[in-house]
């Protein structure tokens, strides 16, 4: 019988050990861990994103801040508040909520992003520790992924993993991640040809397109697990990548859209979150 697996039950769990740990660590040094967020421009996907974090984080007893500004607004005004945020002793953490406006470069603010107030793990400094096996602030989403393989005692030792995403947010970081686990990794793209000769080998096949039922009966692996982060809003309401019912029928476990991966990333960032605010008041290095 196929798994299917519940992120909000595991995103409960984490949430409930940080909640316990928030308790303990205001008392100590009474100051509340707070969580900086810069919104630009109006996309209803990024403000459900944002408000879903927002909750979380206040059932844990973390304060959130935000920042919002127009669509139109200069990079260079950004810049001002990154580094007003970077020297903030209130602001133990800060995520650029995306997506943003074209006509602003995410590189060149992730430049000025303290790695010490990194909540999403994507400034240089923390993928490049990825990369060479010093993990340290993980991206939320590979995390997330990550944080479901261990709940459903998924061994990667070995295993062949097929990434359907190619992205510095969850794809290219997540590849490292698993690698680091020893796994045998594949990193399909818009360009990878034959995408089914790829997907149809993959022991784990982990898929982030945003193509709704992208990923049917025919691309998976009998036996294999199926994580889901892509999300969709369609005619019939929000799906993944995965043809969900097909695909139940064949595989071994698979993460449902809702409910599967997008619970534990919220969960995955408040961790990190929870990480960088230890390190400020001296509770780890």
């Amino acid at each position: 019988m196929t798994l299917v697996v519940d992120g909000k039950k595991i995103a409960s769990k984490i949430k409930e050990k940080i909640s316990l740990e928030v308790k303990n660590l205001v008392s100590k040094y009474g100051t509340t861990p707070t969580m900086g967020t810069i919104i630009i421009g109006d996309n209803k996907e990024s403000e459900l994103y944002f408000k879903l974090r927002k909750k979380a984080s206040s059932e844990v007893g973390i304060k959130s801040e935000h920042y919002r500004f127009s669509g139109d607004v200069e990079e260079g005004e950004i810049i001002e508040v990154i580094e007003e945020l970077n020297s903030s002793e209130e602001i133990h953490g800060i995520i650029i909520q995306q997506p943003i406006p074209e006509h602003i470069s995410l590189r060149r603010l992730l430049l000025r992003l303290s790695p010490d107030k990194d909540v999403e793990g994507m400034t240089p400094r923390n993928l490049g520790k990825l990369m060479i096996g010093e993990e340290d602030i993980i991206p939320c989403t590979p995390l997330a992924v990550l944080r479901i393989l261990e709940h459903v005692n998924v061994q990667l030792k070995g295993a062949n993993v097929a990434i359907v995403n190619h992205s510095p947010i969850v794809g290219k970081p997540l590849a490292i991640l698993l690698l680091n686990r020893n796994a045998t990794v594949s990193v399909c793209h818009v360009f990878t040809r034959n995408l089914k000769e790829h997907t149809r080998k993959a022991d784990i096949l982990i898929t982030a397109t945003g193509v709704p039922g992208l990923i049917g009966r025919e691309y998976v692996k009998e036996e294999s697990v199926v994580i889901d982060v892509g999300i969709s809003k369609t005619k019939k309401g929000i799906c993944g990548d995965v043809a969900f019912d097909e695909v139940k029928e064949v595989v071994s476990i698979i993460t449902p859209v809702p409910g599967g991966v997008g619970p534990v990333t919220i969960a995955s960032a408040l961790e990190n979150l929870m990480k960088l605010y230890k390190r400020k008041v001296g509770e780890e290095k």
